[in-house]
């Protein structure tokens, strides 16, 4: 299958899943491919064949951006180079949840999320502590006896009931042992980090130099400003209370960054936030909903309040 058919059958599947889906981010270089949205989640897709094209820099950046978003970052792909991804599976690469279509179809159409993730030795599933402490009680059965009967330590019992996640081997000798399901699904939406690297977000990369002088301004009217790299916009910033989001691109304004513009647009009706595209000369006050400022304009403002005002005179952002 031809990546931009892939494109097209997840996109597809995520619309038939009741998402709301942004234009494809068809611009190069790309950290992904659509942000989507149902409900309170969201979620930026990057799209592959082959993860392991999946690189370090566009993990971090994903990361970064699912954190300033409030989205969570994720990969759907087909294989590694070396064999197909198995269905009803979580992998993960730079910290980033990685699905195949078919585990993806589960979880957003049939809402049947995966039981089993990948780590390093293997393939491993979370054990709900409670009710596996519950059941060997009702057994009467010691630790001792239970770890004779999985061939493990009674120390390592001990941590399945602590809350230590354990092999598709043993969690399939549990619940055969007990005769009841005793796993409990990765949350791939909210409760990935439990089960990733546990690494804080990644550090924002430094400011292009020519963007600087917008990064200045926003700075000076209140503004937490986290630059980016491969995005479609060149930067997302937070006003103080961290309620408001706003992507921001700057280049002159060419077919390019018309369609840049036109993405930003797309990408902030599902993310929910403001986009505003800074060019030297504006030909016209918007590009569908991303509002078009010039430096010039933008070096004169004072304040958050009137930077809004204006992106709502120009682009249509709501009161």
């Amino acid at each position: 299958m031809s990546r931009s058919a892939l494109v097209e059958n997840v996109t597809a599947m995520l619309e038939d899943a009741g998402f709301l889906v942004s234009e494809r981010c068809a611009i190069r270089p790309k950290s992904f491919d659509v942000a989507a949205r149902r409900g309170r989640d969201t979620v930026l897709v990057k799209i592959l064949g082959n993860i392991d094209a999946f690189d370090g820099q566009t993990g971090a950046e994903m990361r970064r951006l699912g954190e300033y978003l409030r989205a969570t970052p994720m990969v759907i792909g087909l294989r590694t180079r070396d064999e197909d991804l198995k269905p009803g599976v979580v992998y993960f690469r730079h910290g980033v949840p990685v699905l195949s279509p078919d585990t993806a179809m589960d979880l957003f159409v049939e809402e049947v999320p995966p039981l089993i993730y990948a780590a390093p030795g293997g393939l491993y599933v979370n054990i709900d502590s409670e009710i596996l402490a519950d059941a060997r009680e009702d057994r009467e059965w010691s630790l001792g006896k239970l770890a004779s009967e999985l061939g493990v330590s009674r120390r390592t019992v001990s941590k399945y009931e602590d809350g230590m996640d354990a092999s598709v081997e043993v969690a399939a000798k549990l619940e055969e042992l007990f005769e009841a399901p005793l796993t409990s699904p990765v949350d791939v939406i909210d409760g990935a980090d439990e089960v990733r690297d546990g690494e804080p977000t990644p550090d924002d990369p430094a400011v292009d130099p020519e963007d600087e002088p917008i990064v200045t301004v926003l700075t000076r009217v209140g503004f937490d400003v986290h630059p980016t790299e491969r995005a479609p916009f060149k930067t997302v910033s937070e006003n103080a209370d961290r309620r408001r989001q706003m992507l921001t691109g700057h280049s002159e304004f060419t077919k390019t960054a018309e369609k840049r513009a036109r993405i930003m647009s797309s990408v902030g009706k599902v993310t929910e936030t403001t986009s505003v595209y800074v060019v030297e000369r504006a030909t016209r006050e918007s590009v569908d909903e991303t509002a078009l400022i010039e430096e010039a304009e933008l070096e004169e403002i004072e304040d958050a309040d009137e930077l809004r005002d204006l992106i709502r005179e120009r682009g249509g952002e709501p009161a």
